[in-house]
Formats: structure tokens, C-alpha cells, sequence
């Protein structure tokens, strides 16, 4: 085993959390496992799998990341964070094994390509690459605040790239899928307008993807509410031909791509017209009802 401890945050996830585990074991010496008081069967499951499972109450993922990350028992270098519909590629176990124990001093994260895969069938085309930083040596690392698209920063060293990918795979339904993003608009129409208004810092150490993507989502803050949306749509399913994935690569630009954005702009336009348009009314309002 790689001197890797993954570290998995969990809810609810018994449709996925043997396999999540399933793979976790084939690299990492330890498996954590940090639960918000599940009430399926997730916390039997791990721990009958051998993770270490504890569990804390839930505020947001950054503010549980970092507990885990202040509070487990972690003895090894290297800490792997791993959603639980999450799994790497026998290809990327295979590189890690391989480069992990040769990483120059100085080196202290490292990031990897995340495949999507939705309702069964991978989606090839449309997708903006989305390459995350998921492994870092455990005493340079933690995760930023904010309300969405929340990414692991180093606070000092280089971070470099794996070529082979890991998949986010959710099993859940659709419905399940809906609610899930409804609630996700709400934090997304948060960081949009913190974002708009500079209530964050956009400075970070994640790798020079991830800088990148933040770069495009200031642009995107920039352009006019519902029409930006209905443009992404466009430009992944059309320009970066999305349509050739089928049904499944319809949906998936269609509901990710156009709707989940549109009804974040919904959020933003009602907060804003709330608050009479007003920047230090918005300002104010948002601070209180999402800043933590």
C-alpha cells in the first residue's frame, strides 16, 4: 500500500460506499471515513469494510474537511480526498504506485483528471475539463471556504500532474439528482453574487487548472443573468459537441449545463430584486444569509 490516507466524507451514501471503499483499498494504507449521522446503512457498511469512521455534525464541505483534516488520527505523508461516488482508474492506481515514491521534495499535491460519468454512460464530449487537485501531503494543505466549487489549496510547494483519471460516478436517480442540484443553485447563486460583489479571495494554490476554470467563472459572473446560461449550454453541447453522447449527453448539458445555471440566476435575480438592486443591500444580505 501507497503511504496515502483517503479521506471520505459521507451522508447517506449506502448505493455507493462499498465500492467506494472497495477501491480505496487497493492504494491506500488507511481509509477514513467522516459521517454527518447518516440514518441508512453507510456507517454499518464501512466499518464492517474496515474504514475508521467518526462522525460530526455538518455545516458545509469545507468546514467539514477541515475538521477531518485537524482531527483524524492521520500518520501517513500523503492524504487522498475522495467523494463517496468517486473512484480511480486501475490506470491512475497504476501511477500513483509508480511516481508517489519518487515525488522531489517540494512537490506536495498533486492533481488528476475526474471523468463524469451520468445515468450509466460516460460522457465523452461537451465537458470543460475539470482536473482537481485530490492528493497533497497532509501539513500543506486545506480546503478554501466558500459556498461552492470549493477547492484543496497548498499553502506553499508545486503542484503537479497525473495523467490518468478518476470518475464521479453518482448511482442516485434523477430525482434525487434535481433536488440535489436545487440545492446547490441556492450556494451557487451565494458564491456568484460574493464572487460579483469581491466578498471572496480567488487567489489559490491549486494547480494551474483550477486557476484557470476560476479565471472563466469571473468572466461568467461578468455576463448578463439566464442569457450566460443558455451560452454554456450552447458552447459545450454544440461547439464542444455534447450532442454526439446521446440521450444521456443531452440530458447532462441540458440539466447541468442550462437548467442547474438558469435556476442560480433565478436565485440571484429574486435576492437581488429583494433587496431593490441595492449592491450594499445585496452585499448585507448575502454576508448574513450564507457567509459563515
Amino acid at each position: 500500500m501507497l503511504d496515502i490516507s483517503v479521506v471520505v466524507l459521507t451522508f447517506n451514501e449506502e448505493i455507493h460506499i462499498r465500492r467506494c471503499l472497495d477501491n480505496a483499498k487497493k492504494f491506500a494504507k488507511e481509509i477514513f471515513v467522516v459521517d454527518s449521522f447518516s440514518t441508512d446503512k453507510t456507517v454499518e457498511i464501512a466499518k464492517s469494510m474496515g474504514a475508521k469512521v467518526c462522525q460530526n455534525k455538518w455545516v458545509n464541505y469545507s468546514t467539514q474537511f477541515n475538521w477531518a483534516l485537524r482531527n483524524l488520527p492521520i500518520t501517513t505523508e500523503w492524504v487522498w480526498r475522495m467523494d463517496a461516488d468517486e473512484y480511480l482508474s486501475d490506470e491512475l492506481i497504476a501511477e500513483l504506485d509508480m511516481r508517489l515514491p519518487d515525488t522531489p521534495e517540494g512537490v506536495n499535491a498533486y492533481t488528476a483528471p475526474c471523468r463524469r460519468i451520468f445515468m450509466g454512460r460516460y460522457i465523452r464530449h461537451g465537458i470543460i475539463p475539470l482536473i482537481l487537485l485530490r492528493l497533497f501531503r497532509l501539513r500543506f494543505a486545506k480546503c478554501e471556504d466558500r459556498q461552492m466549487d470549493e477547492h484543496i489549496q497548498i499553502t506553499e510547494g508545486v503542484v503537479v500532474d497525473l495523467e490518468n483519471p478518476f470518475y464521479d460516478d453518482n448511482l442516485n436517480g434523477l430525482t434525487w439528482w434535481t433536488a440535489k442540484h436545487n440545492g446547490y443553485a441556492t450556494r451557487e447563486a451565494a458564491d456568484l453574487l460574493m464572487t460579483e460583489y469581491g466578498m471572496i479571495d480567488n487567489k489559490m494554490n491549486s494547480g494551474a487548472h483550477a486557476n484557470l476554470v476560476r479565471k472563466g467563472k469571473l468572466l461568467y459572473v461578468k455576463s448578463p443573468l439566464f442569457f450566460r446560461a443558455f451560452l454554456f449550454f450552447c458552447y459545450r453541447y454544440f461547439f464542444r459537441l455534447g450532442f454526439l453522447d446521446g440521450k444521456e449527453g443531452f440530458l447532462w448539458h441540458f440539466l447541468q449545463g442550462w437548467w442547474y445555471r438558469t435556476l442560480a440566476d433565478a436565485k440571484v435575480y429574486e435576492i437581488k430584486k429583494n433587496c431593490g438592486f441595492d449592491k450594499e443591500r445585496i452585499t448585507e444580505y448575502v454576508k448574513t444569509a450564507y457567509s459563515k
